[in-house]
């Protein structure tokens, strides 16, 4: 079976490598940039309980912290929201459907 080859402007690729990775870890500075969330609070974030708290990497002698990013990006949807919270909840309260 022969491999494909892609045409890329004009130019024949014969392979393509990707040099950037695309679920990078990150440190926790990293990952305060990426998502606006300071360092601190990061930090309570990953010491919440097991079934609450962001995921994470302790590495071994230091204890350097890393989190991947997927893992950051899916545990924040888990906190999306929609409209004022205080009406969200009184309607909640009511047994009716906020979406």
């Amino acid at each position: 079976m022969s491999e494909r080859v892609a045409q890329v402007r004009g130019i024949l690729a014969e392979r393509v490598v990707v040099s950037t990775p695309l679920d990078p870890f990150f440190t926790l500075r990293a990952l305060s940039s990426y998502s606006g969330i300071g360092v601190s609070k990061l930090r309570q974030y990953i010491e919440l309980p097991v079934d609450e708290a962001l995921p994470c990497f302790r590495l071994p002698g230091g204890g350097k912290i890393l989190v991947r990013r997927s893992a950051f990006d899916a545990w924040m949807s888990r906190f999306e929201a929609r409209g004022r919270p205080s009406l969200v909840r009184a309607m909640q309260e009511l047994g009716l459907k906020s979406h």
